[in-house]
Formats: structure tokens, sequence, C-alpha cells
């Protein structure tokens, strides 16, 4: 089992920046690939990134590619994620997952083992 614990969302204006995290704690963290998802109202869960269990290999969605930094502290046991130049459509409630099975990350929700409870972010025009 791996509990996740999300913080560090918030209201903020476009153009601003905030920064995620998400605290891991259980399992192995550094056994775990590590994604981000959001979910706006009225809309799917969407994919944001993933960062595979050494940090070597990161993939981001078109939509947030260049804006967005994910990286992780094994050490700590925390995945972040990094969110300048943000923009109304951002806003969603973010959630952090972690998958344990597989050699290479995934942009699939439904490959992910286990998830985090979620932190709004909020973006004003």
């Amino acid at each position: 089992q791996v509990q996740l614990v999300e913080s560090g969302g918030g209201l903020v204006q476009a153009g601003g920046s905030l920064t995620l995290s998400c605290a891991a704690s259980g399992r192995t963290f550094s056994s775990c690939n590590m994604g981000w998802f959001r979910q706006a109202p009225g809309k799917e869960r969407e994919f944001v990134a993933a960062i595979s269990r050494s940090g070597g290999s990161i993939i981001y969605a078109d939509s947030v590619k260049g804006r967005f930094t994910i990286s992780r502290d094994n050490a700590k046991n925390t995945v972040y994620l990094q969110m300048n130049s943000l923009k109304p459509e951002d806003t969603a409630v973010y959630y952090c997952a972690a998958e344990a099975g597989r050699w290479v990350i995934t942009r699939e929700p439904n490959e992910y083992d286990y998830w985090g409870q979620g932190t709004q972010v909020t973006v004003s025009s």
C-alpha cells in the first residue's frame, strides 16, 4: 500500500505559479513511477505529467509542456509539480498517483495503483 497526500493548491492569477507536493508513505516510494493528473468540473480526469522511479524518464501532456515541471526527491518520499504561466484552463483538482508494476511510465490513469485525495488549483483570469 502507498498513501499519498497532496498539498500546495490554491487560488492564483493567470500567469502566476504554484508548486504542488505529494508526500508518499507506505510502500517504498522509490519503487513507484509517479504521475500527476487533473480533473475539471464536468470533465474526465486527464494526464498531466509522469516521472519514472529514478527520475530519468519524464513525460508531459502537450497542454502543459514548457510550463509545468515534474520532479521527485526519493530521500523525502515526495513528488512535485512546478506550475508556471498558469492559465484559467488549468483550473482543476490535481491528483498524484503511484504505479508500482510497470517498467515504463504511462499516461493511462487505469495503470496507476494508488491515488491521493486531490488538491484544488484555481486560476483566475
